[in-house]
């Protein structure tokens, strides 16, 4: 059974959608700045991939934003985008299902309820903060839009629940559980609370000075990453009904891969041991075809990038072997859980459009990160077969791999 794409889409922090975001990832700009979400001032990181602009009230009934976090309007935002992509207007709801992904979900009204119980009282609660802050209600929202019936499933990894939630609907959809499935992501915890737990784990770039620079994937002076927010989706199913409705295919999923580091809660295995299993796993699925480009999970951090450099090498045999690789979230920020679908989305226009995302804010190169990674500016090349990696907190793994029809 073949697995297809036939819709997707986008927003975060430098765009409203998927067209509007990787026009401006192509052309080498950031939606990285100064945090504008709440006063930042003291917090050890002031900045963030911030999705500006956005009207909730475009995408859903006004009376219905306040029972939705915003996590969860990103989500159904791009689910529009990507299903209105897909020419999908007429299916079998039971046999059309959901994967969505999150990684923390509804921090902001978690972090909201907590102070109104702690200065108000417990009755001071709204109705509307459990729904707002479940992970899994992404796809309870989304479900409802459009009548969706099939299974309906939520991927809570940390930042690999993006791709791990397209791994997800792949298994769903082999295992005949469903014909359909719509991957959806959204995350959305630029909040005091999100902000200042990753400080204190130093996990943040704190280059406050220069926020259009701070998220520097695989350079020397890279300090930690910046958080992003957004949401993503795609739409599966199955090769012979994309065909017989005559859809727009963009890829083939021909590979996937998952794994655990069993290492250390926030450090990923030395030598990225975990990841080279979970894209072994997935290159070997895919028949192990020539790989002309990779997103990279390249999250600036010392050890995440160090680390995928050293597993991807390990994978293709030498540094000469490899193909292209960049990461993407020196224009988006890391948007943790919806990364991974974010990335996918971005792969996959990379490869309609033959042309190699940049990694930005690549000023002075590591000697231990030596490939080839599309340095500053866009390339144009063909994109026949790509891979996009996505490594979580917890030493999580997921890889997919995407193929031209």
């Amino acid at each position: 059974m073949r697995i297809v794409v036939t819709g997707i889409g986008m927003i975060n922090s430098v765009g409203l959608n998927r067209v509007e975001s990787f026009n401006n990832i192509i052309a080498g700009k950031t939606g990285v700045d100064r945090i504008t979400h709440f006063d930042p001032e003291g917090f050890a990181s002031q900045v963030a991939g911030e999705v500006k602009g956005f009207d909730p009230t475009t995408i859903m009934n006004p009376k219905d934003v306040k029972k939705a976090d915003r996590f969860i309007q990103f989500g159904l935002a791009a689910a529009k985008e990507a299903m209105a992509d897909s020419g999908l207007s007429e299916y079998d709801s039971d046999r059309f299902g959901i994967s969505a992904a999150s990684g923390i979900g509804g921090l902001p009204v978690i972090e909201k309820a907590s102070v109104i119980v702690e200065t108000r009282g417990p009755r001071r609660i709204s109705p509307f903060f459990i729904p707002s802050a479940l992970v899994n209600m992404l796809g309870g929202f989304v479900s409802i839009e459009y009548k969706l019936k099939g299974p309906n499933l939520a991927s809570v990894t940390a930042c690999a629940a993006g791709t791990h939630a397209i791994t997800e609907a792949y298994k769903t959809i082999k295992a005949g559980m469903a014909d359909k499935m719509m991957v959806v992501a959204g995350e959305a915890c630029i909040c005091p609370v999100g902000v200042g737990g990753f400080s204190a784990m130093k996990a943040l770039s704190t280059r406050n000075d220069e926020p259009q620079k701070a998220s520097r994937p695989f350079d020397a002076k890279r300090d930690g990453f910046v958080m992003g927010e957004g949401g993503a989706c795609l739409i599966l199913e199955k090769y012979e009904d994309a065909l017989e409705r005559g859809a727009k295919i963009y890829a083939e999923i021909i590979g996937v891969g998952e794994s655990g580091d069993a290492n250390h809660i926030t450090t990923p295995a030395p030598g990225g041991e975990g990841a080279y299993r979970a894209m072994k796993m997935a290159y070997e699925m895919a028949g192990c075809p020539k790989i002309d480009y990779i997103n990279a999970h390249g999250t600036s951090t010392k050890y995440n990038d160090l680390y995928e450099t050293m597993a991807i090498k390990k994978l293709f045999g030498s540094k000469e072997k490899c193909p292209p690789v960049s990461s993407t979230k020196g224009a988006t920020g890391h948007c943790l859980g919806a990364a991974g679908t974010i990335e996918a989305v971005i792969t996959l226009m990379a490869m309609q459009k033959n042309i190699l995302p940049p990694t930005i804010n690549y000023e002075e190169p590591d000697p231990e990160c030596d490939l080839d990674y599309v340095p500053n500016e866009a390339r144009e090349a063909e994109i026949n077969v790509a891979m996009s990696n996505s490594f979580g907190f917890g030493g999580t793994n997921g890889v997919v791999i995407f193929k031209k029809v």
